[in-house]
């Protein structure tokens, strides 16, 4: 070995320097991570717990607010684009008073009982 150079012992040990600064810089990227990911999560869960409940009916209404086109139950796919949450009292009377058509897809007069 000629002077100068380091020793193998000072090689050995200078590398394990950079892999242990390498894996620390590692692990505080992966802690910041999982910090993010937690406050999502935290943000997520109040998200959900501060939700209003989703309505059992809705009423579809036409470009006339006065003109209602079909009843909804409040989980159906294809509500349009124009509706509004209802009682089940208010369902009740848009089918049997109002004549209002119920939902082919998700059939609300199957769920209120209402057969025609």
């Amino acid at each position: 070995m000629s002077e100068g150079e380091p020793s193998r012992l000072e090689l050995l040990q200078f590398a394990r320097r950079v892999v242990v600064q390498q894996a620390t810089a590692a692990l505080t990227q992966i802690d910041r991570w999982i910090a993010t990911e937690q406050r999502r999560e935290a943000e997520r869960r109040r998200g959900a717990e501060m939700r209003p409940p989703a309505p059992e009916w809705l009423v579809e209404v036409g470009l006339n607010k006065n003109n209602l086109v079909a009843l909804h139950t409040g989980d159906c796919w294809d509500p349009g684009k124009r509706s509004r949450p209802v009682t089940r009292a208010e369902a009740l009377d848009a089918l049997t008073r109002l004549q209002v058509q119920a939902c082919p897809k998700c059939r609300p007069d199957t769920a209120l009982g209402v057969l025609e």
